[in-house]
């Protein structure tokens, strides 16, 4: 009886809320649910537990995400702009359709370990100390991106373009990089192992 009872809280503590085409503005908490076509402006989520949140289509304009919690959440077409996502391990949400667009955004510390992540477009961020380790990029956009400490280890970047970025360090034998694109000065980030000078 009382096993059936704490059953019935649990459930009732799960239920998911669901809202669409709305916009959220100076939140700063969001109820457990399934948010589509949403839009959250100049909200404060930092160290909120997102975990078995949905968010589809959905924009987040201005928001304070840092070190959020993203276990088992849905991430399907979500689009981050003049954000802070500071140190939030993406390898944890829901693999399933996950789709991501960053731009203009600090990603400072955040984990895309193992992920696939292929063609995601990145413009302008600020991706110190990130994790891309065995992350499949084959066909990224990295606009303008400034990728100081960010590991690359085992990582597909196959016709991945960081033409435009700076300060990445990638070893092209630990790493896959057929057409990838770099630029000249760049291009030194692929030679730093061998404590080479080129004058």
């Amino acid at each position: 009886m009382v096993a059936g009872l704490e059953e019935r809280k649990k459930h009732k503590q799960l239920k998911m809320e669901s809202s669409n085409n709305e916009i959220f503005e100076k939140l700063d908490s969001l109820p457990l649910g399934e948010y589509t076509s949403c839009t959250f402006k100049q909200c404060f989520f930092s160290e909120q537990d997102f975990s078995n949140y949905t968010f589809m289509e959905c924009r987040f304009e201005h928001c304070d995400l840092s070190s959020v919690q993203v276990k088992n959440t849905g991430l399907k077409d979500v689009t981050f702009l003049h954000c802070k996502v500071l140190g939030i391990n993406f390898s944890e949400a829901n693999p399933f359709l996950l789709s991501l667009h960053f731009e203009y955004s600090m990603l400072n510390y955040a984990s895309f370990y193992r992920l696939n992540l292929k063609k995601i477009q990145i413009k302008k961020c600020l991706l110190e100390e990130v994790d891309f380790a065995e992350a499949n990029l084959t066909g990224a956009k990295f606009i303008e991106c400034d990728f100081r400490g960010a590991l690359f280890d085992q990582t597909n970047l196959e016709k991945a373009d960081l033409s435009s970025s700076t300060n990445y360090t990638i070893d092209p034998e630990a790493n896959r990089v057929r057409k990838a694109r770099f630029s000249k000065e760049g291009a030194m980030g692929l030679l730093a192992k061998y404590d080479i000078i080129i004058e």
